[in-house]
């Protein structure tokens, strides 16, 4: 593909060379450049990409996109030319095989050369956009659900793995970079996938890892404070724009019409608009919810009304839940999925590492969930609470080498919703285990709560396992749908789902750890 072919949507300038030559690659990784390729100096919050340009052109890039007047000092250094500051004369002498083009914004030059690179994947799938501060995981995984009843081939890109005809691929962003994204398409339409839906992260849409395209739909779950400060959003008014820009870029919005935030979603906007929720204004109703818990459900029941008129029932805890369905049914009315579809999809729905429910006992509940900061662990423990367990008891340690502050939060938020904390381990990474855990144990103490600690999170599990009583809901937090613990840099395997079914086959019942305020409990 000639250079001119990648560029041609993109204002640029040519600072050197010519746009006529053959380019064989494309790449933002300075690590991937190959004989021939063209390399697009994005900048991270950690790092400068334009100060890899060197690199790249030793391992054969013949052309770079930059964003600053850096490159010619870093083309020149690269040729050996010592002078701190250099022309682009200069420059010429010793890289006239280099191809320098200047644009405005890196990113957003990446995202429409990857769409090109891929020959424009994405006009050949539909594409669903799910944007919000919680529940887009869960209502991806409802739409797939329900859509794959319906008969189509759906692929998935979200928080816990990228889908494609049914490899996982695990991933490492909520919203993959775009020209990671670019490719995801691109093998989807080549494996037969008809519908992509995937989760769009106010990052992703900031950083323009989702340009180069628009959406068919667009969907709205709901707006909280989160991912402000440090090097993502400067303020809560950065978030919410960012998150808004979705509706710019789709076809058609579906949103939550009961947010605060509704008005402002649509701020802009430029598709068709389309609403959920409880109010009387909503397009798609919901009404007379009421949770439910049965021998392997916990979940809630609602009537639905308006586009169509039928009693859901979902197979995932807490009132949040009808908004997710909500969502993915107003999405799924586009396909023409009817009662009988949704009603198989949203009771068989699992969703890994999201309230996911391991089934080890009928005199209690247990499950995984991701909740890694306070947050989120505060609307699971409240959540759940709604159901009126026996004991409540929530086992969680937190990630090394992070924000100390959420160790005391999270310990805190435990120690006031549950009935029982067990403090353990997670991603220790570079820091030791019994710091971390001492860290959470000052915000469980602010509460006055009961806690035991066990380092080992494999005995963490198997004391709750063993010791659950009857009606308890026990929750094992912050890992989700990881299947890895990090220790000293070194990734290792460890699948609480597989430690489960160890626990339960040796029959080995285990009680270490050290009891605080958890002593007037005995054994959990």
């Amino acid at each position: 593909m000639k250079l001119f072919e990648l560029l041609k949507d993109i204002p640029h300038t040519v600072i050197k060379g010519t746009v006529l030559r053959e380019i064989t690659a494309l790449t933002y990784d300075s690590r991937r450049a190959v004989e021939g390729c063209v390399f697009v100096c994005v900048s991270g919050a950690l790092w400068d990409a334009h100060t890899f340009i060197p690199e790249a052109i030793r391992q054969g890039a013949v052309a770079v996109i930059v964003e600053k007047d850096v490159v010619v000092e870093a083309v020149a250094r690269k040729r050996d030319v010592t002078e701190e500051a250099v022309t682009w004369e200069q420059a010429e002498a010793v890289a006239e095989d280099v191809t320098v083009i200047r644009v405005g914004n890196t990113r957003h030059a990446l995202a429409l050369m990857s769409a090109a690179w891929f020959g424009y994947p994405a006009e050949k799938l539909i594409t669903i956009g799910v944007t919000g501060t919680k529940g887009k995981t869960t209502t991806t995984y409802m739409i797939k659900s329900i859509l794959e009843k319906v008969g189509l081939r759906v692929g998935v890109i979200g928080t816990i793995e990228v889908l494609i005809d049914g490899e996982s691929i695990p991933s490492v962003n909520t919203t993959p970079e775009s020209y990671d994204l670019q490719e995801y398409f691109s093998r989807m339409v080549a494996a037969g996938i008809q519908v992509v839906v995937m989760e769009v992260s106010s990052q992703g849409l900031m950083l323009h890892r989702v340009s180069g395209f628009t959406f068919d739909y667009g969907i709205f779950t709901n707006l909280e404070p989160d991912h402000i400060g440090g090097h993502e959003h400067k303020d809560f008014e950065d978030y919410k724009y960012c998150k808004s820009l979705l509706f710019q870029q789709c076809k058609v919005g579906i949103l939550n019409s009961d947010s605060p935030y509704f008005p402002e979603m649509l701020k802009n906007h430029t598709c068709r608009v389309e609403t959920f929720g409880y109010g009387e204004e909503a397009e798609l109703r919901a009404s007379a919810a009421t949770l439910l818990r049965l021998p392997g459900i916990v979940g809630v029941r609602y009537h639905l009304s308006g586009l169509i008129d039928m009693d859901v029932t979902v197979n995932v805890p807490g009132k949040f839940s009808v908004y997710n369905s909500l969502a993915a049914i107003a999405l799924c009315l586009h396909f023409g999925a009817g009662e009988s579809a949704i009603s198989k999809a949203l009771l068989d729905v699992r969703v890994r590492g999201r309230i996911e429910l391991i089934p080890v006992s009928k005199e209690y509940t247990l499950m995984i969930d991701y909740a890694h900061n306070a947050m989120a662990l505060r609307s699971l423990l409240f959540t759940l609470r709604e159901y009126r367990p026996n004991r409540l008891v929530c086992m969680f340690g937190c990630g090394g080498d992070r924000d100390r502050n959420r160790r005391f939060e999270m310990g805190e938020a435990s120690a006031r919703l549950s009935d029982l904390t067990v403090v353990t381990s997670d991603n220790p990474r570079f820091e030791e285990p019994e710091r971390i855990m001492e860290d959470i144990l000052d915000g469980v103490k602010q509460a006055d709560g009961a806690y035991v600690t066990i380092e080992d999170r494999r005995d963490a599990i198997a004391y709750c396992v063993h010791n659950g009583q009857p009606g308890d809901i026990i929750v094992l937090a912050g890992k989700g749908h990881e299947e890895y613990q990090e220790i000293h840099g070194v990734k290792y395997p460890m699948d609480e789902r597989r430690l489960i079914a160890d626990i339960l086959a040796t029959e080995a019942e285990k009680e270490p750890g050290e009891s605080g305020k958890g002593e007037r409990y005995g054994s959990i």
